[in-house]
């Protein structure tokens, strides 16, 4: 529904904001409004029928295009005259802040657009008042609460935490905060804020006595009647997950952009994943069956649970049973692994996703008896939720709503156990596309025991089920989507229609000012201690002493190793990622490079994207290797398999094109302004030497090469 009034209106939003900002319009802007406002045009209007097409766009922009006002410009006006829901989803927290808290209040100065914007947060970004109330009320003493994550969190000392929540609940009342844990002064260990947070299985909702001033619900509250709901990748997905309208509004009444959308089928996956520690989970059920023991005598006063507290213990040590004996299982299956071998933590992948003979039985077991236990906590958690409505019941509500609390988070840990073997059980033949299925023996940090997991490798059934069919819009952008020049890499990963909407547009930058060298180097990475040790014959002669520059490794080994070979001439201007905290290395470089000193950072590949350190912040990037995928990885190792027993190459299909897109977003460091110049080093000649190298070389952005020059 792009009508010429909306044509004229978008038009003269975006020749507004131009004027009153002072700024020169943008050709990559204007191809970016184009695309866009066709796309969303076949949404159809009041009264029309189905769309023909998917109203879904692609739009890979180049850095410095500026793909937000592109899209705030074009997408504001038409999600309001088409009465939908602009959900607006970033990768991070940062990229998020910044356009809620200055790019929109920013467009809306100046453009004339009329709108109103509310942040989105999941529930474990906000305190929760029942359970800070009980903290404070017991001095932190026996709260009859079970820790939310007892396996994944430790628990903080009185003295380190009864402080901090005597803060909270002073600057609460005062009306000082709102709850936001991003809006706390200080930073909150893990440790202090798990225990005073909840997630949807906790949470007893529109029931709980502090409803009035929860934070999280006033914050949703909010959503209800905003045009523009800012969020992020994750709680999107989540709330795609539970169907759709659960926090954020109902898809078939969104329309969602994505910034910085080619994290999205990575972030697909690890959202419709499943996992089970085995160990952890045993003395998990141990606590629960503990604990409903010691309020056996208050639950069972409540209607119909009796028979259920009768019950459940026995469950429970049968479920205990059946994970010991899988415990025994699996370690039989690692008697053949090496524990020294080029993981820190041991691992055994199944062959196309199918699960031994005996750990299918086995799954199959525990995926019944998970069913039972999940059954009978959801209903003795319904028992309470009516009992928390009883007015007359004559008993605690206090005691209710803890009981509540603990139920809702046994069922929800029971649910997530129910997930992972109902996966391992559906294991006994191949999928298409494939199921991962590995287990990793944990041997560091404190944690022992194994760890099985399971997971798609292809995002494409997720999000076709989930986005693409249900959403009345969707507008994905990122300086990088493609590989290779294609976008046929996204599309195998997200499954993104095929009669989307696709456009690549070029960065205004002038790469013409920046040199793309490869030095000629007399090995390859193949050898990794020559390669190493080439990079610290070269590294200190490459680099200016007096510039900013970044050196990214794909190894954390070859980076330590580096680091140690050439802290002697270079110690002073060092700076290694795992030093620090990333925040704290990126301003200690930009304050050497503000005093006039030259600085480098030596990073792993969280460096290689959403790092912006413009002019002379960074000068020169060095990257130390092509960066091929880890070839351990389940997920990458299945994908190849299914690539191999159809007869293709899993190295050119998958490997090359990953490898041509993550060298893309490391060289993207160097240029960050149009005014920038410098140079991006790759030390790895097989860019030169390989068949796939000039494809490699024809995917970046239009660098002044220089190969195999010293």
């Amino acid at each position: 529904m792009l009508t010429d009034e909306l044509k004229d209106r978008i038009r003269d939003t975006y020749t507004a904001l131009m004027d009153s900002k002072q700024l020169t319009p943008r050709w990559g802007q204007r191809q970016m409004i184009a695309e866009i406002a066709n796309t969303l045009g076949r949404i159809p209007g009041p009264g029309e029928g189905p769309a023909k097409e998917p109203a879904v766009c692609v739009i890979e922009a180049g850095t410095g295009t500026g793909k937000t006002i592109a899209y705030a410009v074009t997408a504001i006006p038409m999600a309001q005259a088409l009465g939908k829901r602009l959900v607006v989803a970033t990768a991070t927290i940062a990229l998020q802040e910044q356009f809620i808290y200055k790019d929109l209040p920013d467009i809306q100065h100046h453009s004339g657009l009329d709108f109103t914007y509310a942040l989105a947060k999941g529930r474990r970004r906000y305190i929760c008042l029942s359970k800070l109330d009980r903290l404070l009320a017991e001095g932190q003493g026996e709260t009859g609460m079970l820790a939310l994550y007892p396996d994944e969190v430790g628990a903080a000392s009185a003295a380190e935490a009864t402080p901090v929540y005597h803060g909270m609940i002073d600057a609460l009342g005062r009306g000082q905060w709102d709850g936001d844990r991003d809006n706390w002064p200080d930073a909150i260990a893990e440790e202090v804020w798990y225990p005073v947070t909840t997630d949807h299985a906790q949470c007893t909702g529109r029931r709980c006595p502090n409803i009035s001033q929860c934070s999280f619900f006033k914050a949703r509250d909010e959503l209800q009647n905003a045009d523009i709901i800012v969020t992020n990748h994750d709680l999107t997905l989540a709330d795609l997950a539970l169907g759709g309208g659960a926090i954020l509004s109902p898809p078939e009444d969104s329309i969602y952009i994505f910034d910085e959308g080619h994290h999205l089928p990575d972030k697909a996956l690890s959202h419709f994943s499943s996992f089970c520690r085995l160990h952890t989970t045993a003395a998990w059920l141990q606590d629960s069956k503990k604990a409903l023991a010691q309020g056996a005598a208050f639950l069972g006063s409540l209607d119909s649970l009796e028979r259920l507290l009768q019950k459940l213990p026995a469950d429970m040590d049968e479920t205990i049973n059946s994970l010991q004996t899988a415990e025994q299982l699996v370690a039989q299956l690692f008697e053949d692994v090496d524990p020294a071998g080029s993981r820190d933590e041991p691992q055994v992948r199944f062959e196309h996703g199918v699960v031994p003979d005996k750990l299918l039985s086995l799954s199959a077991s525990l995926s019944s008896q998970f069913q039972t236990l999940a059954g009978s906590l959801g209903r003795m958690e319904a028992v309470l939720e009516d009992a928390l409505d009883d007015d007359f019941s004559g008993l605690d509500k206090s005691e209710i709503e803890t009981w509540h609390i603990n139920l809702g988070g046994m069922l929800g840990r029971a649910e997530a156990a129910l997930s992972l073997w109902e996966a391992y059980a559906a294991g006994g033949e191949r999928a298409t596309p494939p199921i991962a299925r590995w287990i990793t023996m944990l041997t560091g940090g404190g944690q022992y025991g194994f760890d099985l997991r399971c997971s798609p490798v292809l995002a494409e059934d997720i999000l076709q089920e989930n986005l693409w069919k249900h959403a009345a819009g969707v507008i994905i952008t990122s300086a990088t989507i493609t590989a290779l020049n294609s976008f046929e890499r996204f599309i195998l990963h997200s499954g993104s229609p095929r009669e989307a909407n696709y456009k690549q547009v070029v960065s205004p930058f002038d790469y013409a000012n920046a040199v793309f060298s490869v030095p000629p180097l007399d090995c390859e990475p193949g050898d990794a201690q020559a390669h190493t040790e080439a990079i610290i014959d070269c590294l200190p002669d490459l680099l200016n002493p007096s510039e900013g520059a970044l050196v990214l490794f794909s190894s954390r080994r070859q980076m330590l190793d580096v680091y140690e070979g050439v802290a002697g001439s270079m110690a002073d201007r060092l700076l290694m990622q795992g030093d620090y905290s990333k925040q704290e290395i990126l301003r200690r470089h930009r304050e050497r490079i503000d005093q006039g000193s030259g600085s480098v950072i030596f990073g792993l590949a969280s460096f290689a994207e959403g790092v912006d350190l413009p002019g002379d912040y960074c000068r020169h990037v060095v990257i130390a290797k092509i960066p091929f995928a880890v070839p351990d990885s389940p997920l990458e190792a299945a994908l190849a398999e299914w690539f191999e027993s159809q007869g293709k190459n899993p190295f050119m299909e998958i490997s090359v094109p990953d490898a041509a897109l993550r060298l893309v977003q490391a060289s993207g460091r160097l240029l960050r302004t149009e005014t920038d110049t410098g140079r991006v080093t790759l030390l790895d000649k097989r860019v030169m030497t390989k068949r796939y190298g000039q494809a490699i070389l024809d995917s970046l952005p239009p660098f002044t090469l220089e190969l195999g020059k010293a």
